[in-house]
């Protein structure tokens, strides 16, 4: 296969993968973990407006969901990709950490979680997934 459609792939399978597998851990997440009392997790301004009554154990499955999409997606696209693999890792990482960057400033969250998350969900679990895919950190 051409190196260029090759690479255009791994890209978007490993953006693909790693939404669906955030997506599907937070549609997973309400029925594990119950939402408080009278809030509406499926809609964003019933989120906005209960933000403080959720509790460090709500924000398990978030952070899970951005991690392991972010290293699915990341493994994906190093497998995929025919050259530069880490960059591929590295760069799914961080697409999702823009959007985690987004998520902030539409869905305002604890100060805790929103390092945790940018710091450890994103950038973090690209070069793992990298790593987990054979890429190796240095250029060849």
């Amino acid at each position: 296969m051409n190196p260029i459609l090759k690479n255009i792939l791994a890209v978007v399978a490993g953006l693909v993968l790693g939404s669906v597998v955030n997506m599907g851990l937070i549609m997973l997440s309400s029925s594990v973990i119950p939402p408080p009392d009278g809030v509406d997790v499926t809609n964003m301004e019933s989120l906005k407006s209960s933000m403080h009554l959720f509790e460090p154990k709500h924000f398990i499955f978030p952070f899970l969901a951005h991690a392991l999409g972010t290293l699915a997606g990341a493994f994906t696209a190093a497998r995929i990709a025919a050259g530069h693999k880490m960059k591929f890792a590295l760069g799914i990482g961080a697409f999702f950490l823009i959007g985690g960057i987004a998520n902030v400033f539409m869905l305002p969250s604890p100060a805790w979680f929103t390092v945790l998350d940018l710091v450890g969900a994103y950038i973090p679990m690209g070069w793992l997934g990298g790593r987990w895919a054979g890429a190796s950190a240095v250029a060849p």
